[in-house]
């Protein structure tokens, strides 16, 4: 607001100039409507077919379990509808030259194999390809077809072709979609296209990965169906998941009488991980016990845990409330293994009590492993175009963790969310908002001459 105060005593237009937005998750989508809400044209780079990000995959945010998507979706209708928001999906950033208030910018656009401006988002072509693959957005648990739209709620509301995997691209066959699509609106044709533009300044929100556990072998992921990550469990419990929120495991769809979940897996520790906390996955546990419970009052649910690291005094009456109030059984203990029974699929939970100093074990019918969150990969392609730094565990290195946490070392270059460190949604949109401010003062600092 300030910003846009001092444009217009000066009578500037801030329409004139242009901020680039890496990533559509919730920081990145916070950050293109503060500033385009203040007269900035605002040019969103998002990889995958649609915005939202994370955020868009989780059933309830803790600690008040709202709604994830009911908060989400009117932000990304928002930000696609905004006239002053450039919306680039399947896009990725390929080259950047320049400095601050003037970067000149190159952005690979790659195809849908469908025309954005006449996909309807009426769901007839997806319905007869008889192409069936993992769904990525429900993290495989559930199938999706070749051409396909990416989540009930995408924004925007478009299908795109998985190229990889449809037959007419793979082996010159079928072409079904673009018999059944009425409106036309499908182009086997379509090509890569390169889209330059200037720019001011460039904030960089590009999210987070989840550490992959196959290499902890002794947990037993991917071995056994029935131990699953904390995400591939959060779209088995949501009600656009695959199962439409009937909480079933993965074996035989029975529905579990006791769930474990295993804190720490990949994170804080020197060996297989990184040696970092994530930050949000003490409450995140919290959160779906919880779920667990209203989904199946019956069912027990325990929380192995190292340290329970829960900050601040509503995250400690969240987990205080889950424990009275929901009956949530935490453990202090490190589990050493996960054993499955091959007859019933059941699985033995062998862990330290840390109190005690002794072994012991839990029977469980479904294990909930909590990895480690870690930056995306793409942080290191940005690291390279852009010239900046990342830190040992590849976050973004800013100014001053504490009191310049989104200014890189490159001016006219800003980060915020979790590929700056790890933090949840709320600690995100703050520092998405911080990030627009300071991209702001380098806009309207570059339209007055300095």
């Amino acid at each position: 607001m300030r910003a846009r105060m001092y444009a217009n005593m000066r009578g500037i237009n801030l329409g004139n100039n242009a901020i680039l937005v890496v990533g559509g998750g919730i920081a990145g989508i916070q950050a293109s409507l503060d500033l385009a809400d203040r007269g900035l044209t605002i040019y969103l780079v998002e990889k995958s077919p649609g915005i939202g990000g994370r955020m868009a995959q989780l059933d309830k945010t803790f600690p008040t379990m709202d709604c994830s998507i009911c908060i989400l979706a009117p932000k990304m209708m928002e930000c696609f509808h905004h006239p002053n928001i450039k919306l680039l999906t399947c896009s990725e950033v390929e080259e950047v030259n320049g400095s601050a208030g003037n970067f000149k910018v190159k952005v690979l656009k790659n195809p849908r194999f469908v025309d954005a401006d006449k996909c309807t988002g009426c769901g007839a072509c997806a319905e007869k390809c008889p192409v069936k693959v993992p769904s990525e957005f429900d993290m495989g648990m559930g199938m999706r077809k070749a051409i396909y739209m990416p989540f009930p709620q995408a924004v925007p509301r478009v299908v795109i072709i998985d190229k990889d995997n449809c037959l007419f691209f793979q082996k010159g066959v079928c072409g079904v979609c673009e018999k059944f699509c009425q409106a036309h609106a499908i182009n086997f044709d379509q090509k890569p296209e390169e889209i330059t533009f200037n720019v001011s300044s460039i904030i960089l929100a590009t999210g987070l990965e989840l550490y992959d556990p196959v290499s902890i072998s002794e947990y037993g992921y991917k071995r056994y169906k029935n131990v699953l990550l904390s995400l591939e469990f959060e779209r088995l419990i949501n009600a656009s998941g695959p199962t439409r929120g009937k909480l079933l495991r993965p074996s035989d769809n029975k529905h579990p009488r006791r769930i474990v979940f295993i804190q720490c897996v990949g994170s804080r520790t020197q060996q297989k991980g990184v040696p970092y906390c994530s930050s949000v996955c003490c409450m995140y546990a919290t959160k779906e016990a919880i779920l667990i419970r209203e989904h199946e009052p019956q069912c027990e649910v325990y929380i192995l845990y190292t340290d329970l690291r829960v900050f601040g005094k509503r995250f400690q009456e969240f987990v205080s409330r889950a424990r009275d109030e929901w009956g949530v059984k935490y453990i202090g203990g490190r589990a050493s293994a996960v054993i499955e029974d091959p007859a019933t699929k059941d699985l033995f939970v062998r862990y330290e009590n840390i109190a005690e100093g002794k072994i012991e074990e839990l029977r469980a019918d479904l294990v909930v492993l909590c990895p480690a969150l870690i930056p995306r990969d793409d942080n290191k392609v940005l690291e390279k175009i852009l010239g900046l730094e990342l830190n040992e565990y590849g976050f973004f290195k800013t100014k001053d963790p504490l009191l310049m946490s989104v200014e890189t070392k490159v001016e006219g270059v800003f980060v915020c969310g979790y590929c700056q460190a790890p933090k949840d949604i709320s600690e995100s949109v703050t520092q998405a908002s911080a990030a627009a401010a300071k991209a702001a003062e380098v806009a309207v600092s570059a339209l007055v001459g300095g």
